[in-house]
Order: C-alpha cells, then structure tokens, then sequence
C-alpha cells in the first residue's frame, strides 16, 4: 500500500524550507564521461540485490586540513572574541525570537559571551529551514536537502544534506568544531554531476583534481556548475566534453573576462543584471545558459536564469576564489535538528541560557519612545528583556512589524526581499536502484533541480535493500498550491527519464512504498536584480532591536553560512553595544543606521 503525506506552512508545523545550495556532485570512477550502468548488469543486480549490501563506487573522504585557510581563521577569531569578551557585570536578557541556524548562532554567541539568551521558536521543532520530522516509520523528512560548501553555500537544494562545501563554510565549519562534532560530517569526492537530458540515463562528470595549483582550474567552476571555484575549472573542463563545444567554452572564458579582472566594483555594478541578460551582454551562448546555468540557478536560489541577479553568481566566484577548499563538500550524517541543532541547544543551556518551543510571537509591543516593550505570545503571554533579536525569516518580520516603525527607511526597504516557494520531495521505493551515486545530482530537468538517493549518502537513512530519493522540486511558484499527488506523478515522469531501466511514471517498475511532500511558499529571499542594497544591517535603527538572518548583510547571501554568520554579527552588535542596553532610562535612538 502507498502511504501519502504532505507538511506545508498553511496546514502543519512547516513554514520555512531551506534552500541552501548546492553545489556540488560527484560519482563513479571516469572524469568527464557519462555513466550508464546497461540493462543486462541492472537486472542482474537486481536479482541479487537481496543477497547482501549494495558495493557503493562512491565512498566518504577523509576531512579536509581546513584550518589554515584565510577565511577559516578569520572565522575562528571572531568566534574567540565573545569568548575572550569581558564577563559582563549584569548579564543581558536577549530574547531571540527563532531556532533556525541564525536565531541558534545568535543565542550560542551571547552566551560564550556571558549572557542569557531566551530563544523563541513558534513550532515543536529546531532548525527553521532544515528542520526535519520523523514520520510513524521512524523515517526522517526534511525542510530541504542542503549542503555544506566550504566556502559559501547557497541553500540550493531544498533536501537535507549537508553538503559542506569545505571552504565555503568557514563560519559553519568553526561551528562543528566548537561544539565538539566535526565527525558527524560525510565528506564526499571533488565532484560534480549533472544527468544528460538529451541521453536518458547518462551522467556527465566533473572532477576538481587537487594536485593542480588554484590558477589551472579557473573556468571548471562555471561549465561545472560551481561558479565559485573557478580557480579549480580549467581541468575540468578540457577533460569534460559532454555539455559544451570547444567553441562555446572559448566564448564562456572571454565573456568571464571582466567578472575575472574588475573585482569588488564590477560585482557590484552587475545587480540590476540576471544571468541571463549578462550572459548575452557579454556574448556567451545562450546554451551556455541552458546546458550550465539553469541547473545552477535552481539549486542557488530556486529560481531560473530569467530571474537570479548575476550578483549572486559572482559573489559566489568571488568567495570561492579565496579558497584552497572552496568546492568540497559534505553531508551530514544524519538529521539536522538531532545531529546538529540539539549540541548547540545543549552548549547555550550549559551556559544559563534558555531554548522554548512552541512559542509563537503574535505581536511586537512597544513602549511609548517606539522601542520594543516586550513580545506577545499567542498563548497571551509576554516576554520582556533587555534586547530582543528577531531570527525569523524576513517574510514573518514583515507581517510582525509594528505600524510606526514601517515608514523608516530600513525597515522600508525590506518589501523587496521575498521568499522563494520551495518544494521538497522524499520518494521510498521498493527497490535499490542502480543508477545513482553516493553524492548530490544535478537533474537538469525542467521541474528538479538537484536530488539524492539518502539511502547511500548518509549514514542514519542508510537502507542496502531501498533507495530514497530527496529531490529539490524548482521552481515551484506554479506548484505550491497544486496537491501533493499532483507533484509525485510530476516527479515520477521527471524521475522516468533519469532512470529509464528502473522507474515508470506508472509504477510499473519501481514501485513507490511511501513519500512526503514539504512545501514552504516562503523560503529564503529571492535574489533578484537590485535587492542587495534592500539588505539590512544586523543593528537596527531601534534602540535594544536587532536582526537575524541569511537576508541580512553579510557576504555568504541565502546560505546555512550566511545565516550562522548573520547571527555571529548580530551578538557582536549587542556585545558592543552592552554598555548602553544596560543602563536604565529611555531606549531612544536615531533612525538611521547604524554600523
């Protein structure tokens, strides 16, 4: 019997999906050639699948030396510093509402600092965007898969895997090794993987080789997938042939040119473009955009090339290009909110801090000044302290805003940033299937973005017998309010063209034993052209109110380490600003930004 579930923010006790970002894949054993296990070695296979585990090609890594990278340290200082922070005479009371990444790395921070935070979370679970749920099973399904990019990580994918891209995570990476758990992380090869849509069944693979000095490898990121390791490109590309001509990567690499030599200033001039207009601005093939950029568009930000700001693309190159590790990546080993969220819970109750669920913010109440008098609670309850944080995604913010403060400029500019509709799809079948690999895949098809199968690529969901594939359902705009059933049948065509010798949208091969559907129709903001100056600082105009999350200033954008960082920069603005939030009198403060 088929067993059908669904979470959505409407109906349940999801409301915000994760994205996260992914960029990166891996797979067999061949550099830039597609792979097809054939019919005749697929059912042999199958036959025997029963006599013992399946022999995975792909398998987990050794963990990166990390440490003595730029950014890495530049992390940890920053981490050291509410540790080595004054102990504060009188601790603050910081109510911080929301337990995703952002709202927990604001809470665990002010307590290495010394103070007591009270962290608010509406729902009955952690995580905010990787939040996850056990079903009657005991199956877990996600917010959404996400990866850990070493450097910087897009929530690219809304299916849970950490894929810790190691050096686009500097921040997260600190994080694991705070808390004490840097083993819970499935390191994976130096991969890509992108399936062939004009040869069903066939994979194309990239493979970022580490013996070649950073300069060699500067356009692989782009044809990968992953702008920002272009100084790990050109290998790559010149081995692979699969998705672009000679001549198209000829005009790829002169058209990068500028993004290459301009720097800081010609990022940001690039705002008001998407990729697509600056990718024919600059003459690059429109099938360069169709065959690369597509792909990559969905998984940063679950939106098509039409749409992303190129911004977003070149911050990528340019985080990425400060770092040795920058596109390797990792996935957690099991769930999120056990396997990651609980040990920074634990760390912040070790320090006197305290973490509630199920408690929802219905109001922000003020004093007559306009400063936060305290937050009202749905269950009529309030919550006062001595500085409040907001860690919720921008789109609740807004709806919480109280009237007299939505005219000040700061405040006004975020009616740009909206949340993406995500999509996240959890599909049990009966069998193991073949074609797949122990690493994330780019679909490449025009309803998924990337997936993959969680019974190989982490440890907690691992299954010998069963494949469960997490998929990124984007965009999803046009989806979100269809019925669960009506994404599945949509998915299962999708999946009959990945895997033709084993799936039928009919069922008449692999058989669906169960799925869950997770809709979020806000998930992280949308990057579109000219909403990066709409981004708010972490200091508010409001004297004791302060903000949190991936939406705010800081260089990571919509990505598990944009939100750890935004919450890192949050506590150190309260941590500066101690002396001041604990005198007594008026809270009064100039509506202007303040850095």
């Amino acid at each position: 019997m088929v067993v059908f579930g669904n979470v959505s923010a409407a109906n349940s006790p999801y409301q915000n999906g994760f994205l996260e970002a992914l960029t990166t894949s891996g797979g067999c054993e061949l550099m830039g050639h597609s792979v097809r296990i054939p019919t005749k070695a697929l059912k042999t296979r199958t036959r025997r699948r029963s006599a013992g585990p399946l022999q995975v090609v792909c398998v987990d890594i050794p963990r990166p030396e990390l440490e003595g990278t730029v950014n890495f340290l530049e992390a940890a200082s920053l981490s050291a510093s509410f540790r080595s922070a004054p102990r504060p005479a009188k601790p603050l009371k910081v109510v911080i509402a929301g337990a995703g990444l952002a709202g927990l790395s604001t809470a665990k921070y002010l307590a290495d600092a010394g103070h007591k935070p009270l962290l608010l979370e509406a729902r009955d679970v952690l995580g905010g965007k990787i939040a996850a749920w056990k079903d009657e099973d005991g199956d877990w399904y996600e917010t959404g898969l996400h990866i850990f990019l070493k450097f910087l990580t897009f929530f690219s994918l809304i299916l849970f895997i950490f894929l810790l891209e190691v050096g686009a995570y500097p921040n997260v990476q600190n994080l694991f090794g705070e808390l004490g758990i840097n083993d819970r992380l499935q390191w994976k090869e130096h991969s890509m993987i992108f399936a062939m849509p004009s040869k069903p069944g066939e994979f194309s693979r990239f493979d970022f080789p580490d013996v070649l000095p950073a300069p060699l490898n500067v356009l692989e990121c782009f044809v990968n997938g992953i702008v920002g390791l272009v100084r790990k490109g050109i290998w790559a590309i010149l081995r692979n042939n699969e998705m672009l001509t000679w001549p198209e990567k000829i005009k790829f690499a002169i058209g990068l040119l500028p993004a290459m030599v301009g720097g800081q200033a010609y990022v940001e001039a690039q705002d008001g473009l998407s990729v697509e207009e600056w990718m024919r601005k600059q003459g690059v093939p429109d099938r360069v955009t169709d065959e690369v950029f597509i792909a990559m568009s969905k998984a940063l930000n679950f939106i098509n090339p039409d749409e992303l700001s190129m911004q977003c693309i070149l911050i990528a190159l340019n985080r990425f290009l400060q770092e040795k590790h920058g596109s390797k990546m990792a996935f957690l080993d099991g769930n999120p909110p056990e396997r990651l969220c609980m040990p920074i819970v634990e760390h912040i109750r070790s320090l006197g801090g305290e973490v509630r669920l199920n408690s929802r913010i219905r109001k922000i109440e003020l004093e007559n000044d306009g400063t936060v008098k305290n937050f009202l609670l749905t269950d009529g309850s309030t919550i006062e302290g001595d500085a409040y944080v907001f860690a919720a995604p921008v789109d609740i913010l807004k709806l919480l805003l109280p009237d007299p403060w939505k005219e000040i400029p700061y405040f006004k500019k975020l009616e740009k940033l909206v949340g993406v509709p995500v999509i996240n799809v959890h599909i049990w079948f009966d069998r193991k299937l073949q074609n797949t690999y122990d690493h994330l895949l780019f679909s490449r098809s025009n309803l998924l973005s990337v997936y993959a199968d969680m019974s190989l690529t982490c440890k907690e969901y691992y299954d010998p017998n069963r494949s469960m594939l997490e998929l990124v359902f984007a965009p999803a705009e046009e989806w979100i309010s269809r019925s669960d059933l009506d994404i599945i049948d949509a998915t299962m065509k999708e999946l009959e063209r990945l895997f033709p010798d084993e799936i039928a949208s009919d069922q008449s091969k692999a058989k669906i034993l169960k799925y869950h559907v997770v809709k979020t129709p806000r998930s992280v903001y949308k990057t579109v052209p000219n909403c990066e100056p709409c981004r708010p600082l972490q200091r508010s105009p409001i004297q004791g109110f302060y903000l949190a999350g991936d939406y705010t200033k800081q260089k990571y954008l919509a990505s598990m380490e944009g939100a750890v960082l935004s919450g890192k920069f949050c506590s150190q603005s309260i941590v500066q600003d101690y002396e001041l939030l604990a005198a007594s009198g008026p809270k009064l403060s100039e509506a202007t930004v303040s850095t």
